[in-house]
């Protein structure tokens, strides 16, 4: 899984952090401590941890990903993160 992105609400940029999706590989969620969730009306699970998006970004840096871009959309902010494969 070279590519993964995270994100928060503007509102929680102390968390929780949404950190991968269904397909996301179980062992970078277990790194993480990430929790597997389904929110009421979507058809698609997420993973989350409570860490707010610094110490994500800080233990991800330490697996080998790289923030490749950074942005806003309305009351969200998104990381586009990559690892170069070995």
């Amino acid at each position: 899984m070279p590519y993964m992105l995270i994100s928060t609400q503007i509102r929680l940029e102390n968390g929780p952090t949404n950190v991968g999706d269904e397909h996301s590989d179980p062992a970078v969620m277990s790194y993480l401590g990430a929790r597997k969730k389904t929110m009421l009306g979507n058809n698609f699970s997420e993973y989350q941890v409570d860490d707010p998006p610094r110490l994500v970004l800080d233990k991800l840096e330490k697996m080998g990903f790289r923030v490749l871009s950074m942005t806003g959309v309305g009351q969200t902010l998104v990381w586009c993160l990559h690892k170069e494969n070995e």
